[in-house]
This record gives C-alpha cells, sequence and structure tokens, in this order.
C-alpha cells in the first residue's frame, strides 16, 4: 500500500474550505453513527476542550464542536 497524500494548501482561502469540508464530513460520519453513539463522540470531545491548557486553543475548538452540533441537530 502507498502512503495517502494528506497536503494541505498553501493559500488561507483554500485551507479554509479544507477546514470546512472536514467539518462536513465529521458531521455527516456522525450522523451515520447514530444518536447514542454519536453522542458519546461529542461528549468525549467537549471533555478534551476542558482539559486543553491553551485556552486560544480551546476556544477554538470549543466554537468548532458547537458549529458541527448545530449541523449535526438539522
Amino acid at each position: 500500500m502507498s502512503t495517502p497524500d494528506f497536503s494541505t494548501a498553501e493559500s488561507n482561502q483554500q485551507l479554509a474550505q479544507e477546514v470546512t469540508c472536514l467539518k462536513a464530513l465529521l458531521t455527516l460520519m456522525l450522523q451515520a453513527m447514530g444518536q447514542a453513539d454519536a453522542g458519546r463522540v461529542i461528549i468525549k470531545m467537549e471533555k478534551q476542550i476542558t482539559q486543553m491548557e491553551d485556552e486560544a486553543q480551546a476556544a477554538v475548538f470549543s466554537s468548532t464542536v458547537k458549529q458541527i452540533k448545530q449541523a449535526y441537530r438539522q
């Protein structure tokens, strides 16, 4: 097997589009898992955020999880 190429874009706009794609992918994966398992994943993500030492990074993660939860509920 060859190693997949997961290189990221160099421009900020392309990188932002990649992040948006990953958020959508994660949301679809959670929806496919079923409510109980998806709920456990979200709870673990939120617990991980509370354990982060870098407050700025925790704020970004928290915002991202909120966006994913909102999309999941739709």
